[in-house]
């Protein structure tokens, strides 16, 4: 039923693009949402950064979802580490952020502090490949975007921690789908996922594969 939910907003969303949901992110109930908000929108993305309608689209599944614990392979400056954050503060769960390059975790951290998420976000620094094996704990939610031929090598990684019920979303799937054929075959054919490949922002001609773990 879950999974059923996520995939019919999926599609509604892909359906109508995102031009009408970025303008409404939900209730304004803190008086810090309206600074966030505005933050995002000004949000100087460099090209490692999702795009807005990606972000967004994030967001809205750790919300759906009910999401406690996620991690992100890959945070450049931060732009979807907050998306997600504001969806786990919401939810009242946590985010973990692996980022290689210390200028890019740097910046990542900076940028959290200044939103107010450094309490429900943890910028984590170094290779996912050596930090994965590190987090503790079972994991709900699952954004893969870094290192395109390594991304079937996250997800083992990441696979012994997830629980049933997760969603796990690979970034720049269309683009990239050389690089990464041994992940989409096996999200694609493994009995345990159910995988949609949608293309969800408007801005560049990529997309996102999202997996719901069955079991």
């Amino acid at each position: 039923m879950k999974c059923c939910r996520l995939l019919i907003l999926v599609v509604c969303i892909t359906l109508i693009g995102f031009n009408g949901i970025l303008v409404y992110s939900g209730e304004q109930n803190k008086k810090s949402d309206e600074f966030r908000n505005e933050f995002v929108k000004n949000f100087r993305r460099t090209g490692l950064n999702t795009t807005v309608g990606d972000a967004m689209m994030l967001r809205i599944l750790v919300e759906s979802s009910g999401a406690k614990r996620g991690i992100e392979v890959g945070s450049a400056s931060g732009f979807g580490a907050i998306n997600m954050g504001i969806g786990f503060e919401r939810t009242g769960g946590h985010l973990y952020t692996l980022e290689i390059d210390p200028r890019s975790a740097k910046v990542c951290r900076d940028n959290l502090q200044k939103v107010g998420l450094e309490n429900t976000v943890t910028c984590i620094e170094g290779d996912a490949l050596k930090t994965l094996p590190t987090l503790e704990g079972e994991f709900d939610f699952v954004f893969i975007d870094a290192v395109k031929q390594d991304y079937m090598k996250y997800l083992k990684l990441i696979e012994p921690k997830l629980k049933p019920g997760a969603v796990v979303v690979g970034d720049n799937v269309i683009r990239s789908a050389r690089a990464m054929k041994d992940f989409l075959d096996y999200i694609q054919n493994s009995p345990d996922y159910d995988t949609v490949i949608i293309r969800a922002s408007m801005e560049k001609k990529d997309g996102m594969s999202i997996s719901y773990k069955i079991r």
